[in-house]
């Protein structure tokens, strides 16, 4: 995964800040399925193996739990994905990342995201995440507009295999230090990260590709009538 700071991906200057944002409910942060961020194992630059850890976590400890999960990998066809309240972020723009990987967990008719580069809370309602992070499809040129492969923690866990070799530079070296663990694959592959960054579907990879609006419908709580 790597990022471009200060890009100009907007489809029209815009004045519009950050808004304030407030922690979650404490009680919230015990009550999902895994823990606080500070006592989660995760490394900059690997989110994909990131949030295959939180899936291991949830499968481990509250299997009941792991078909509400889902691994999302944001991307599009120009490895060009703009998305705001990153840590990484110098100003009031975005980091445009070739690729960003969130977990989420559905609660009844809540949605929650869980994504360890976002100085929103861990987790994030759903709504505020698209509100502070995500944000319109509408501000951006078209080249810029997110799609999102939505994978379910099952499929995630026994599919997803990564040799790292994406991270490596021209050079052989590491763009950025490798998490400690052996690299994560499975009895068919030792590699196809690709496939899951890929938003070509239904040829390419696992799980269903979806536009940011229905993304928005799938998770995004039922408005009262």
């Amino acid at each position: 995964m790597s990022s471009r700071l200060g890009e100009e991906v907007l489809a029209e200057p815009t004045a519009a800040g950050r808004s304030s944002v407030d922690g979650l409910p404490i009680e919230l942060v015990r009550r999902g399925p895994v823990p606080p961020a500070r006592d989660c194992p995760h490394v900059k630059y690997y989110c994909e193996e990131n949030v295959w850890k939180l899936c291991e976590h949830v499968k481990a400890n509250r299997p009941e739990e792991l078909t509400s999960c889902y691994a999302v990998f944001i991307s599009n066809r120009n490895r060009a994905v703009p998305i705001w309240q990153q840590k990484l972020q110098k100003s009031e723009g975005p980091v445009v990342w070739d690729y960003h990987v969130i977990f989420l967990w559905t609660n009844g008719p809540r949605s929650y995201v869980y994504d360890f580069d976002s100085c929103l809370p861990f987790p994030c309602q759903f709504e505020m995440y698209l509100k502070e992070a995500i944000r319109a499809d509408t501000l951006l040129q078209p080249e810029y507009h997110r799609q999102f492969r939505v994978v379910d923690a099952p499929t995630y866990l026994l599919k997803f295999a990564s040799n790292r070799k994406h991270m490596l530079d021209e050079n052989g070296q590491w763009r950025s230090k490798p998490p400690p663990y052996p690299c994560i694959r499975t009895e068919e592959t030792d590699d196809n990260i690709q496939d899951f960054i890929s938003m070509e579907e239904p040829t390419v990879g696992f799980g269903n590709v979806l536009n940011l609006e229905d993304f928005t419908h799938k998770f995004s709580q039922p408005l009262l009538s």
